[in-house]
């Protein structure tokens, strides 16, 4: 077992009285993710697991007293206090995560849609979480329980993150002032979306590049390039441009840092339709490769993280709501989704897991690979 992960999670305050506990808290931890890791979806799966896999489970956690059953599991789960959960993560994560220069970190939020529950009236739990494409790891998430709550949000993440050398990638509902100042203090630099909850910001970004177009940016200041995707039918051209002629944009000196603005026009053909879609941004930077990289690093975000919990771990189909669960269980994927990341076996996160499932050894591995 990763020392390091152990180590980090024992700092865990066990809300439990002490006379009567039978399982220790790190031991139904290790528990948790070991079978997550191997494809359990609920608690029944987890202790399935748990009996199944009880010698190997000992080679890393005492469980003195076997295997907890699923209701006292999904009970401690649930207790767990979500900040002092995602505090430990965020410690095994700043232990083991080693910042790239130039890494693109992307932040975005997810809805956990079955988490609702019209009895006890709980809304769906949102998440809003971080990701660092270069070194393929969630660094962190935060709890909310509206998606509009990612303003306040978003900060409190920035809080916790290293961003020296980072360029951070957020779509627009992170376009706030207090946002970028948080990026710039702490050393990084960004690329956010502009959409029109900033209406006069977006406006006069539309109305630049729509100007600038007219006349071919003549006697302006810009860089342009593009790439070309083809897949299954499917052809994408996307063109960048960027300027750093900020004369004419609405209260420039509000962002902080602000260096540049960005256009992407995305040019879809598909079964025979043509689409254009055009997005703005706003840059710390004026590189083109730097814009692009990070422009196609968020939208792995998606790919790399959304889709594969909703897919491949089923995220999005589980009914786990009790107490602090949902939240908890959320971040023990985004654990065993590091883990298995960060294995070097190529094949897919499915691939892994259900190895997982199977060979003792592999998943051992796959535990150690942070």
């Amino acid at each position: 077992m990763n020392a390091s992960l152990v180590e980090h999670f024992s700092t865990l305050n066990d809300y439990r009285v002490n006379r009567r506990k039978r399982h220790e808290l790190i031991d139904i931890i290790v528990l948790s993710i070991s079978a997550v890791i191997s494809g359990a979806e609920g608690w029944k799966d987890i202790v399935d697991f748990g009996h199944d896999k009880l010698d190997w489970l000992r080679k890393f956690v005492p469980l003195q007293n076997g295997i907890p059953s699923d209701d006292t599991v999904a009970r401690i789960i649930s207790g767990l206090s979500t900040k002092g959960f995602q505090s430990c993560f965020q410690s095994w994560i700043q232990s083991v995560f080693e910042v790239t220069d130039g890494e693109i970190i992307s932040i975005d939020g997810k809805t956990h849609r079955r988490s609702h529950d019209k009895k006890s009236n709980k809304k769906a739990l949102h998440m809003v979480s971080a990701w660092a494409s270069e070194n393929n790891m969630v660094l962190g998430q935060v709890k909310t329980r509206e998606k509009s709550n990612e303003i306040t949000a978003i900060p409190e993440l920035l809080s916790v993150l290293e961003l020296k050398g980072c360029i951070v990638t957020i779509d627009a509902m992170g376009c706030q002032e207090a946002i970028v100042k948080e990026i710039v203090d702490k050393k990084g630099d960004y690329a956010i979306a502009v959409k029109g909850n900033q209406g006069n910001l977006h406006d006069s970004i539309i109305d630049f590049f729509d100007t600038a177009e007219e006349k071919s940016f003549k006697n302006i200041n810009y860089h342009y390039d593009e790439t070309v995707d083809k897949d299954h039918g499917r052809l994408e051209i996307r063109r960048y441009w960027i300027s750093d002629n900020l004369d004419s944009i609405h209260k420039p000196d509000k962002w902080k840092g602000l260096s540049a603005i960005g256009m992407v026009e995305a040019e879809r053909h598909e079964g025979g339709k043509v689409s254009i879609e055009k997005r703005y941004y706003i840059l710390s930077f004026f590189e083109i490769g730097l814009f692009i990289k990070a422009v196609r690093s968020h939208w792995g975000i998606e790919n790399k993280v959304h889709w594969v919990l909703d897919v491949t771990f089923r995220e999005d189909e589980s009914r786990i709501r009790r107490g602090n669960s949902t939240h908890n269980m959320g971040v023990i994927r985004h654990m065993a989704l590091n883990l298995l990341k960060k294995e070097k076996t190529k094949r897919s996160i499915a691939g892994k897991r259900l190895r997982s499932a199977l060979n003792d050894d592999f998943r051992a591995k796959v535990l150690c690979s942070i």
